[in-house]
């Protein structure tokens, strides 16, 4: 008797671990497993940073499995060409929720089925399909808290294991990593990432154990705290689907089971993987987030266009330290810490008057944690126009907030390394220093660095004052 074949088509769940669609193959036969790079409507999310992380995961799937068939293109044909090729009778996947990437598998999932293929689709990027939690009226959930409610009393999914063994179909014709041409290398601002991530499912796993062994201990207070470990970095091994959201729910619910106090920290743990939760139903139920104010009334605020002010911001050089220290360790890693996070995006929308959009597309090509859902979301939720939202009159004071989350300046002196001599009352507020200071610290302000390029007062009474001509279309 011939053995049945599948494709197993991978997307954004690069693991082998709780994966329901390879679970599914491997039960169906022989699994030729595929990576497709698709056009820029569907990866338009994936920024230079993702692409990175992308080549790297993909290198460690293929290391896994044994082997990986790469190509480029429309999947519709591809899959339909390796499945006459291979004598592939079905297709399996894991569901996507962007809402071109939703698009595109429905006209996939015709066109295979117009050519006699079965296709079929599984849950794998979430912890529960963003349909499946609604309000009591039937409506999508607008707001986090009676969400994560909801959620909370939503049976979470046991965790699918690692098939014992995968028996694989190869095919030719597929393409070589360096084929996708996925590195940046004019220039390679990357340089050195190899050294901070180990993009992949291995990597994933050794980081959950890391944070759960050492990390989740005090994390309900310290997580704001960009000085302190206490933070998971999963944020870009959950984005590629190294390792599922259940098995991160899973496994913070049994170290709070083993030590009971971990509870607070456990549970605040699990309401933030909630809110990535909660910014993916929102897409899914409001596919314009990505590019429209989810609250209309911020269509009419004066926002502000200076090139120069936005490359400050960029560059890290607003003369305002946590700022700096934030977009500066963005530009290095690929990552920035989130409180500091929701202080430089509060800085630019607020302080600068940018629309969240210039922010949005400048974190999206810069994170290696870029998630559509995840991103739009958070800069909506700071500028005020989202759902959910910080009170539109909330305007983060760089210098105080750090002051408070950083107390002793070690994350600014880490990433602004000019500033490191300075004293530690002026650690925030470097123009404020008498000249003995200054030149005692080696610090030339407008020379080592930049004299503020706003004044947070003006700036911030700038910003109400824009605010208040529509405030009333704000209240919900």
């Amino acid at each position: 008797m011939s053995i049945q074949k599948s494709i197993l088509w991978f997307r954004q769940d690069l693991r082998l671990h709780d994966n329901a669609a390879l679970c599914a193959a491997v039960r169906h036969g022989a699994v030729l497993p595929l990576f497709i790079l698709e056009d820029e409507d569907v990866t338009a999310a994936l920024g230079g940073a993702g692409r990175w992380w992308l080549h790297h995961s993909l290198a460690a799937l293929k290391r896994s499995l044994g082997d990986l068939h790469i190509a480029q293109g429309e999947p519709a044909a591809i899959i339909a060409d390796l499945a006459e090729k291979t004598g592939a009778t079905a297709i399996f996947w894991n569901r996507r929720y962007e809402p071109d990437a939703i698009a595109r598998d429905t006209e996939t999932k015709a066109a295979l089925s117009e050519v006699g293929l079965a296709t079929k689709s599984f849950s794998g990027a979430l912890l529960t399909e963003p349909w499946a939690v609604k309000n009591r009226s039937g409506q999508p959930f607008k707001v986090y808290s009676p969400f994560w409610r909801a959620l909370q009393a939503r049976e979470i999914a046991a965790i699918n294991p690692k098939p014992e063994t995968i028996s694989l179909v190869s095919a030719s014709g597929g393409l070589s990593l360096s084929d996708i041409d996925l590195l940046p290398t004019k220039p390679n601002w990357t340089a050195g990432w190899e050294t901070i991530w180990s993009p992949g499912e291995d990597g994933a796993r050794e980081r959950l154990a890391q944070f759960l062994d050492s990390g989740i201990e005090g994390y309900a207070t310290l997580r704001d705290r960009p000085d302190l470990e206490n933070v998971s970095h999963l944020s870009p091994h959950l984005h590629f689907g190294e390792v599922s959201p259940a098995t991160v729910w899973w496994a913070a619910m049994d170290a709070a089971a083993r030590n009971p106090s971990l509870e607070k920290d456990g549970s605040k743990f699990r309401a933030e993987l909630a809110w990535r939760e909660f910014s993916h139903h929102l897409l899914y139920h409001f596919p314009k987030l990505p590019t429209e104010n989810w609250k209309p009334a911020f269509d009419a605020y004066p926002w502000v266009q200076d090139e120069t002010q936005l490359t400050a911001w960029q560059k890290g050089k607003t003369g305002y330290p946590l700022v700096d220290a934030g977009m500066r360790e963005l530009w290095q890693t690929g990552y920035m810490h989130n409180r500091v996070r929701m202080v430089v995006a509060s800085f630019l929308i607020k302080h600068l008057r940018h629309h969240w959009k210039h922010g949005e597309r400048w974190f999206r090509d810069t994170l290696v944690d870029a998630d559509l859902a995840n991103n739009s979301a958070s800069w909506q939720w700071v500028a005020g126009s989202g759902a959910d939202a910080a009170p539109y009159f909330r305007i983060f004071n760089p210098t105080t907030q750090g002051e408070k989350f950083d107390p002793d300046g070690a994350y600014v002196r880490k990433w602004c390394p000019e500033l490191a001599r300075l004293p530690d009352q002026f650690i925030y507020k470097p123009h404020t220093a008498p000249p003995e200071i200054l030149n005692a610290a080696g610090v030339r302000l407008g020379v080592d660095y930049p004299l503020p390029i706003v004044d947070h007062a003006k700036a911030r009474q700038a910003a109400l004052d824009g605010l208040q001509q529509t405030k009333h279309d704000f209240v919900q």
